[in-house]
């Protein structure tokens, strides 16, 4: 199977790799994908059959509010460049990976995929989740109008080898690693915000990055479909696992005048289940190799280096 990865060098395309390494990895030092014309040399020269899009500007909270337009306008034109242009040189199809963000602000859990478009996404990053929103609709659109087979997925938290571990933009697994690691070598305690009694799901990217495969063969509806792994743990509780594989024995400092945010963002991921055989990888070997992978190559690691 011909299959190219645009977002190639990312958490998510890092774990592709692994899976398939003789497709093609394109990253924005290869092809600035917001520029038209760059994204059809890209297909005019690798001609792929098949795409799996997962190139993004991604960012954390505070990029997202300081950043709006950038945010919207850039993921925007990445996501009409590449589907236009595989709609233009015939390729077979493609499978986008959405964002949990997607979801309405004030929703009925579990997250159903029906309820994507139901309501507005939450302030803190509407433009971001409004141009993947737009993936959706252009993907549906040009399935209705030139027969594209392009579908969406919808993941929840990733986390694993690969990630960004920036402290502004990095999302909450990779930051906890991070700081209680430097903690550890610096001897101090660690400050984390809010209570620690949410509770969310996370999957881990070799999980994501089968998942993806399996739509890939075997998923062509129109609509989008949820893929990640819905086993709900609290943050207090895996920061005690975080801070175990680390080996921080510091104090965890849980700053409760900081928000702890919506106590369960519950999702629904049984229409993927119904169809597809994939067993998740057990949460503590998934952050077991995330953490791992981390102490071996920090420094040298996205977001810190």
């Amino acid at each position: 199977m011909d299959i190219l990865i645009t977002g190639g060098t990312g958490m998510v395309g890092s774990a592709l790799k692994r899976l398939v390494p003789k497709a093609v990895y394109i990253s924005s030092q290869d092809f600035d994908l917001r520029d038209r014309a760059a994204a059809n040399e890209m297909f005019s020269i690798y001609r792929p059959e098949h795409i799996i899009h997962l190139a993004a500007k991604v960012g954390g909270v505070k990029a997202n509010m300081e950043q709006l337009g950038a945010f919207y306008l850039d993921n925007i034109m990445i996501n009409t460049n590449v589907l236009d242009a595989a709609k233009n040189h015939n390729t077979k199809k493609v499978v986008s990976l959405l964002s949990t963000c997607v979801y309405p602000d004030h929703v009925v859990y579990p997250l159903t995929e029906d309820q994507i478009h139901n309501g507005p996404p939450h302030q803190s990053n509407f433009a971001y989740a409004y141009a993947k929103r737009m993936l959706d609709v252009q993907s549906r659109a040009y399935r209705k109008e030139y027969g594209c087979n392009f579908i969406t997925a919808v993941p929840n938290n990733l986390f694993g080898e690969a990630d960004n571990y920036d402290l502004e933009n990095s999302h909450v697994i990779p930051a906890i690693i991070r700081k209680m690691y430097e903690s550890k070598i610096a001897g101090n305690d660690v400050e984390l915000w809010g209570d620690g009694s949410p509770l969310r799901e996370f999957t881990y990217s070799l999980d994501v990055a089968k998942a993806l495969l399996l739509l890939l063969d075997g998923y062509n509806d129109e609509g989008p479909i949820n893929i990640g792994d819905t086993q709900e743990i609290s943050i207090r509780s895996l920061a005690e696992k975080i801070a175990e594989k680390v080996g921080f024995a510091g104090d965890i400092i849980w700053q409760t005048s900081q928000p702890s945010g919506q106590y369960r963002k519950p999702s629904d991921n049984s229409k993927f289940r119904g169809r597809f055989n994939l067993e998740y990888t057990d949460l503590d070997i998934a952050l077991t190799n995330a953490c791992d992978w981390f102490i071996m190559n920090y420094p040298n690691v996205r977001g810190v280096k």
